[in-house]
């Protein structure tokens, strides 16, 4: 049975159809992502309940799809809004996680918030999201687009397996030795939200309160120390040791790109060195950099689409556009 007779015949009632997108690939005979379309002309002329009945009705299926393909792309489903979307992600069925990173974000209903408010002139680097706390970090990203940007703005992403995999083979001893040794980062934040910055937020939002005591608390309980700064109120976190690369069960044991070295090193307000602190030499860094950019899969976005990314396996990121651009996220476990 090929690939598109088997997405029908496993979602009930022939309700998804197979699709295909720009910039999709395919790795180790998986579609990346696969694109699930109206599997009919009359499921296309439903509006999103019916979707949401029929991811109800399949969901341990579409998380199979999610794992294997690494993300799902479900096309031309009419999804029109973040009340709409937020039903789509309870009929999932996966528990919510709260979002804890340096994104300022707003939130929307329900689970859903803005994605990365940050400067749309400015590219978003690549990463797993919340791969800077210990645990629990998102198993899902779910992303929907409600205004697509009239140009630019791609939320690339990148199958982490495949740089650890490139890494390995130019750089096989400096990656066992950071695994070995591990890695420690840094991050500086101001107290208020500073939606100038894709890095601006506070750490008042992030940990939920004015007082130091309780960040302290609540940094330490996602693997964070902190020190108070004398400047504006701010504060530098400590995290660490990490590990560069992670295997998670389900992904063929796959060894995953899990950290954010070249997103963090040798930047304004953060740092990524070996756990001593000791520094990660730079023309690693860059060439690390260079391979996610060639091993990216570009993206792009449609209206109504809701692309659900298996965080424990992707990198994401976005791409400078004009505006209007209006992504909304869910994550969750």
């Amino acid at each position: 049975m090929g690939e598109a007779a088997a997405v029908v015949a496993a979602s009930r009632d022939g309700f998804f159809g197979l699709g295909g997108c720009k910039g999709q690939v395919e790795i180790d005979g998986e579609q990346v992502p696969l694109v699930l379309t109206p599997g009919s002309e009359e499921v296309s002329g439903h509006d999103h309940k019916a979707l949401v009945a029929a991811l109800v009705a399949n969901r341990e299926w579409v998380e199979e799809k999610v794992v294997a393909n690494s993300g799902v792309l479900l096309r031309g489903f009419g999804v029109r809004d973040a009340v709409e979307f937020d039903a789509i992600v309870d009929a999932l069925g996966w528990p919510d996680i709260r979002y804890v990173g340096p994104a300022p974000r707003t939130h929307v209903h329900g689970r859903i918030w803005t994605a990365n408010e940050g400067p749309l002139e400015e590219f978003i680097y690549y990463h797993h999201e919340m791969v800077l706390v210990s645990t629990p970090f998102p198993g899902k990203v779910i992303l929907f687009c409600e205004v697509p940007p009239p140009e630019g703005g791609e939320t690339p992403f990148v199958p982490s397996f495949r740089v650890t995999e490139r890494a390995l083979q130019e750089f096989p001893d400096m990656v066992e030795e950071l695994d070995a040794r591990g890695l420690r980062y840094t991050f500086t934040a101001l107290s208020k939200d500073d939606t100038k910055s894709m890095r601006g937020r506070g750490w008042e939002d992030a940990f939920a309160t004015t007082d130091k005591a309780v960040a302290e608390q609540r940094a330490r309980a996602l693997g964070m120390d902190v020190e108070w700064l004398p400047e504006e109120g701010g504060v530098r976190t400590i995290l660490g040791p990490r590990k560069l690369t992670q295997v998670f069960p389900g992904r063929k044991g796959r060894r995953m790109w899990f950290n954010t070295v070249v997103g963090m090193h040798g930047k304004e307000l953060s740092s990524a060195t070996f756990a001593d602190g000791s520094e990660i030499p730079a023309d690693f860094v860059r060439r690390c950099g260079e391979i996610i950019e060639e091993e990216s899969i570009q993206f792009r976005w449609e209206k109504g689409d809701v692309l659900i990314l298996d965080n424990l396996a992707t990198l994401h990121g976005r791409r400078p556009s004009l505006p209007p651009r209006r992504v909304l996220v869910a994550t969750c476990k």
